[in-house]
């Protein structure tokens, strides 16, 4: 089974290109935290590839952006070859099947006054030295 889930942050924008047969292939990089931390040290992330092809593609591309966070599902594709040379290059990257938004929209950018203003309209503030609680 080849089966990969990975949530981080997306380290540049995506890259729109288009195959011979005009195939939406979209490639981007989310940084991925480490689960431990050694003691007196900062966080470490995994930078991985990601290729997203068509319509999955177009969606990353259309609504993820540098410092997103994004949860993607897909496969670990090795993708070797020999450059002219007869030099060997190794690398991997995530074959992403599907995508999922991991934080609201206004998340990052400090939200949005006026949403805030409407969901608390009809409500006042209580009183935090008021002990006549109805309950």
């Amino acid at each position: 089974m080849n089966k990969v889930i990975l949530m981080g942050r997306l380290t540049r924008d995506s890259e729109m290109k288009y195959t011979a047969n005009n195939t939406p292939v979209c490639s981007f990089s989310i940084a991925v935290d480490r689960s431990y931390v050694k003691q007196g040290e900062e966080r470490q992330a995994d930078f991985i590839n990601c290729v997203a092809w068509s319509k999955t593609g177009e969606f990353v591309n259309k609504y993820f952006k540098k410092g997103n966070k994004i949860l993607v599902e897909g496969e670990l594709r090795n993708n070797n070859y020999e450059d002219n040379n007869g030099v060997k290059h190794y690398s991997m990257n995530v074959n992403v099947g599907q995508v999922y938004f991991v934080e609201s929209k206004n998340a990052g950018s400090g939200g949005n006054d006026n949403q805030q203003q409407e969901n608390t309209k009809g409500f006042q503030p209580l009183d935090e030295d008021d002990d006549d609680l109805p309950f």
